[in-house]
């Protein structure tokens, strides 16, 4: 079952009212979506995106068994929230009360998109959110140059092995073409020395936390979406992101700092706020989320 990260701690952010409209700028199971439409009840709507068409089909679904009326109240995108001020535009949304980013992996996609975004699973080296999208994990891995591959597992996974990885995949793939998660996480094991393969986190999840930025360009996207989220925003307006990992957390934080710099927000939360002992215990993945707030002025 979906466990939303900070469910409380999202409405407290965001504190939905009746009538009021807000974006869910990734929607997937609809745990955010479906709290924010019991406060925004009876009219107000959620404009709901999701890069992954299939994520959407499943979200209509799981809205309309808690009550057949509530998809009335949605509007579904298929886009990506970098393209918000677009589809904002072209659907002729508004006024708009909250934004809402979770940029953490959903549940369904670590485990049945079949997409190879878990290491935990032997699957295609695929990693894409959209099936539109060109580039893919496999392509990264098989034809990118190894300069280009360490960079990114340093740069997106802060990977301390990223040269001793890169090297290894340039190897194996002289052999025979690199295709599934399984082959992979075997190489990385093969490049990083034991006594480094037992910490908290497991040994592979950088290089493919580091994939998964690459192929979906998820940090490109986070900028591109910073600002535009603001101007839509009506006055008093709150935007609230869920980060996952330092890299997101950092362009948010920065350009959270620098909006209230510029006198175009105020700052909801001075510190990140972060799961407590009882919803790590629930839900592990919560562990690293961080949320952080800001009002528009």
């Amino acid at each position: 079952m979906h466990i939303p990260v900070l469910r409380q701690e999202v409405l407290d952010a965001l504190a939905p009212e009746a009538d009021q409209n807000f974006i869910d700028g990734t929607g997937g199971a609809a745990g955010h979506t479906l709290a924010i439409l019991a406060k925004n009840a009876p009219a107000g709507q959620v404009l709901f995106f999701d890069w992954d068409s299939e994520a959407i089909a499943r979200a209509r679904e799981i809205i309309a068994a808690k009550d057949a009326n509530l998809p009335k109240r949605v509007i579904f995108v298929n886009n990506s929230y970098a393209n918000i001020s677009e589809v904002v535009k072209s659907e002729n949304f508004g006024p708009v009360q909250g934004i809402l980013l979770d940029l953490g992996l959903s549940s369904d996609q670590l485990e049945i998109s079949g997409r190879g975004f878990s290491f935990q699973k032997d699957e295609a080296l695929d990693m894409r959110y959209s099936l539109d999208q060109e580039l893919t994990a496999r392509e990264i891995i098989n034809l990118w140059e190894e300069r280009e591959i360490a960079r990114i597992l340093k740069a997106y996974g802060e990977e301390p092995f990223a040269r001793k990885i890169a090297g290894e995949i340039i190897k194996n793939r002289k052999v025979k073409s690199i295709l599934k998660t399984a082959e992979l996480v075997k190489i990385i094991a093969s490049a990083i020395p034991p006594k480094f393969q037992h910490g908290r986190l497991h040994f592979a999840t950088r290089v493919f936390q580091a994939l998964r930025i690459a192929v979906n360009d998820e940090l490109g996207n986070l900028q591109r979406f910073l600002p535009q989220a603001l101007d839509i925003l009506t006055q008093g307006g709150r935007l609230a992101i869920i980060s996952f990992h330092s890299l997101e957390d950092r362009i948010v934080k920065n350009y959270f700092r620098d909006s209230v710099k510029e006198g175009k927000a105020e700052l909801l939360t001075k510190k990140p706020i972060m799961a407590g002992e009882g919803e790590i215990s629930q839900n592990p993945r919560s562990r690293s989320a961080k949320l952080r707030a800001i009002k528009k002025i």
